[in-house]
């Protein structure tokens, strides 16, 4: 099993909620950010992450609307 570089993560994280304890523990956060119908920060540009928004249907809104991924 691969083991998990906590360090370098946190160095791409763009997620704005700097005390969870998931910050740099990507597969915990895409389990949790999952379980509640959500994605986690880096899915959406710094704008829209800021508002804690993190819908897959804010997602789907904004790559139809910026027609990009970012």
């Amino acid at each position: 099993m691969a083991e998990c570089k906590i360090e370098e993560n946190l160095k791409h994280c763009t997620c704005s909620f700097t005390s969870c304890a998931k910050r740099g523990l990507c597969c915990e956060c895409i389990k949790a950010h999952r379980g509640q119908g959500e994605l986690p920060a880096c899915y959406f540009p710094s704008d829209v992450e800021k508002t804690g928004e993190r819908s897959i249907k804010k997602f789907i809104e904004l790559i139809k609307e910026r027609g990009q991924w970012w």
